[in-house]
């Protein structure tokens, strides 16, 4: 007796039973930043992390007056050799994150609850310019930036909403 055949429907149920499967893998693993939270302890094989304390000067609507807008920037170089730069509030919130190294790191893990609208943001881009090239979703809420080649890639990603007075995207680094 021939055991029955599978349908296309049967394969593609099999197919985003293991892309499930995998997701939820990856999303167990352990973070390091999470947008709009707050830091986590450094994955398992972070070979070095530092934190700076950063006062930034910014003028007062052109005025001679300053206000200090004070953050930290943690550095953590991963296994894999990729350096994370998280840029904390005062408060200890992550309002920016930038990357730079042979791999991109895990950005699900690193957007947090912003992923899914990064993952907009990039669909509606690869829809407008194809399937090729850096990425640059600059929403409202959310900016990010990727690029590179295999071995050489960087980015950032921050809230626009969430950067301390005086402190620009280009801070974000």
């Amino acid at each position: 007796m021939k055991a029955p055949k599978q349908s296309r429907h049967g394969h593609l149920a099999k197919s985003l039973a293991f892309a499930a499967c995998a997701w939820s893998v990856c999303a167990a693993a352990p973070a390091y930043a999470v947008l709009g939270g707050e830091p986590m302890n450094a994955p398992q094989g972070a070979t070095a992390t530092s934190a700076k304390a950063v006062a930034h000067a910014a003028s007062a609507s052109g005025a001679s007056a300053t206000q200090a807008s004070n953050y930290t920037v943690r550095t953590t170089t991963l296994a894999s050799g990729t350096i994370v730069n998280e840029y904390l509030s005062t408060q200890g919130i992550v309002f920016g994150i930038a990357w730079h190294g042979p791999r991109v790191p895990n950005l699900p893990t690193l957007l947090g609850s912003y992923f899914p609208q990064y993952q907009q943001g990039l669909l509606a881009q690869r829809a407008a310019r194809g399937g090729r090239g850096p990425v640059s979703v600059d929403d409202p809420g959310l900016v990010v930036n990727s690029g590179g080649h295999m071995g050489s890639f960087a980015g950032s990603a921050y809230l626009p909403q969430s950067l301390p007075a005086g402190v620009s995207a280009s801070d974000i680094q």
